[in-house]
């Protein structure tokens, strides 16, 4: 894959990122900040009906351009990636089987794992973004994201960044889909 390429898929990715964070932080607010617990939300509404799908395009997205970053273009994941992939790679299949199933009561399995997928990105970007270069967890030294491979949008898009949005937007899906009408 030629630099214009993966560059426009970065972008690409870069900006689906974005909306997915925004898209996210409004369903969290929205979420735990509600005036009225009986009012019909349409936003969350529609996040709680269609979780499953929702969950399993972004988890599956999430896989496919994961291995395109290692497979096609080879930026090898550090081992802060692979310990995310770990967390990230079956979530494909338990949001496939439980839309095969119509079995909404997954969240007992899949919020585990994008928690703790979530926390792997957490500190992987705080190390990224705001650590000195002598204390970083995954230096430049092997395989490492800090190499600092995808650098869209100013800096603010890398592989760190694209990880923690996954997981919040899981997280966050995850967490309307149990929250939501709870309380009515």
């Amino acid at each position: 894959m030629n630099t214009e390429n993966i560059h426009y898929l970065n972008m690409f990715l870069g900006t689906g990122a974005i909306i997915l964070q925004m898209l996210s932080v409004v369903a969290l607010a929205m979420l735990f900040f509600r005036r009225s617990r009986n009012k019909e939300n349409k936003f969350l509404g529609f996040i709680d009906k269609n979780y499953l799908v929702i969950g399993f395009i972004i988890s599956l997205f999430s896989v496919l351009f994961s291995l395109v970053y290692s497979e096609i273009i080879n930026y090898l994941p550090c081992y802060l990636c692979w310990f995310q992939r770990i967390c990230l790679f079956p979530l494909v299949l338990i949001f496939g089987v439980a839309i095969w199933d119509k079995d909404r009561k997954i969240v007992k399995y899949t919020l585990p794992l994008a928690s703790i997928g979530f926390l792997f990105a957490v500190y992987q970007s705080f190390f990224y973004y705001f650590g000195e270069s002598s204390s970083l967890p995954c230096d430049a030294s092997g395989v490492s994201c800090y190499q600092q491979l995808v650098r869209e949008f100013g800096g603010y898009i890398s592989i760190p960044m694209l990880s923690l949005t996954i997981f919040l937007a899981l997280v966050t899906v995850v967490l309307v889909a149990h929250f939501y009408k709870k309380e009515d």
